[in-house]
């Protein structure tokens, strides 16, 4: 059985040889001689190009085995060049990365990924990013991915990905906002407030990461005792009460009706000659609630994925979110109206 080492550049071999296919290096007659040839050596030494596990073992991407040739081309001409004089330092390998042709089609990987986002495709945009960061290391593909773990609720992951953004491109602000949002969606509001406030200092400008901030540091304040909040004098005394989220749903177009049908854009005219639509915009603008509503991450994501041709939300998957039926109670009075839990 080949060692680790042997195994290796064996698994190497294979991938340039996969690689001369893709690129037109080799023949499209001669590519079925390459097959050949990679099938026997896959299976003398025991590898195997599509394993997850020797992937991760073996791979030595974003570097190739034709750059690690060049770099050794240039350190033997350069010793050769320079003699080998007494005392003389070795010289020193060149840094190698992703070449031009690398970073080429991870762009074209990451644009593929960004249009599955916009189609709520998030465990394909995740592989369109994943073999972008193969190739080429990118804070920026770090980051999308981050966004998409995050659409699917994997906030741990979307954190990991984000520090790994903020690892490569310190200066990158993108990555601390997008880190934020994980955390604050893990409930881990003061290291949220911290990674806005790093993201604020490279970007004082950025409008989003400020009302973030201010929603993370309200919520980091809202951690007290249920029953601390019921006494607060802060909450309205009008018998507003909880308004009902799935009728809310259906009057906004959510399946089981309403204006536009399911999941249709509602009817806006039709909605605001809605009594009870009325009554709550009016209680929300009197207790600044719509200022706070705009300003939670959660529902500025939505307003993003809308902006980019993700179509309406999902209403009831709304209804259904506890933080926004909490921020309903604390704007409108928790007094257990229609619906309310």
């Amino acid at each position: 059985m080949a060692d680790a080492r042997k195994k290796q550049l064996a698994f190497n071999i294979i991938d340039f040889l996969r690689t001369s296919q893709r690129d037109g290096t080799v023949k499209e007659d001669e590519s079925e001689s390459l097959d050949i040839a990679i099938e026997v050596i896959s299976s003398a030494f025991g590898v195997d190009l599509e394993s997850a596990d020797d992937v991760a073992q073996y791979s030595i991407k974003p570097a190739s085995l034709l750059s690690l040739l060049d770099v050794l081309a240039k350190t033997k001409s350069k010793a050769t060049s320079t003699g080998a004089g007494a005392g003389a330092a070795p010289a020193a390998p060149a840094a190698s990365g992703p070449t031009e042709e690398d970073k080429t089609k991870a762009d074209a990987l990451k644009t593929k990924g960004n249009g599955l986002m916009s189609q709520k495709e998030y465990n394909q945009a995740i592989q369109q990013y994943t073999e972008a960061i193969k190739l080429n290391p990118n804070p920026v593909y770090y980051s999308n991915r981050a966004a998409a773990y995050g659409a699917l609720n994997q906030h741990d992951k979307a954190v990991e990905d984000a520090a790994r953004a903020i690892d490569l491109d310190p200066q990158f602000a993108k990555g601390y906002s997008r880190l934020g949002h994980a955390q604050f969606s893990l409930g881990e509001f003061q290291k949220a407030i911290d990674a806005y406030e790093a993201g604020l200092k490279l970007d004082p400008a950025n409008n989003n990461m400020k009302s973030s901030l201010a929603t993370a540091k309200l919520r980091l304040g809202e951690q007290a005792p249920a029953t601390e909040r019921s006494a607060s004098p802060s909450a309205p005394a009008a018998g507003g009460g909880m308004p009902d989220l799935s009728s809310l749903a259906s009057m906004l177009g959510g399946a089981g009706g309403g204006a536009g049908g399911a999941g249709g854009m509602p009817d806006l005219s039709e909605m605001m000659r809605n009594p009870q639509m009325m009554a709550m915009a009016q209680q929300m603008m009197a207790n600044g609630g719509l200022e706070r509503l705009m300003s939670n991450p959660n529902i500025r994501q939505m307003a993003e994925n809308m902006q980019s041709g993700g179509g309406m939300p999902d209403f009831n998957q709304l209804a259904s979110d506890p933080a926004l039926r909490e921020m309903a109670q604390q704007f409108m009075g928790g007094q257990g109206g229609a619906g309310g839990r």
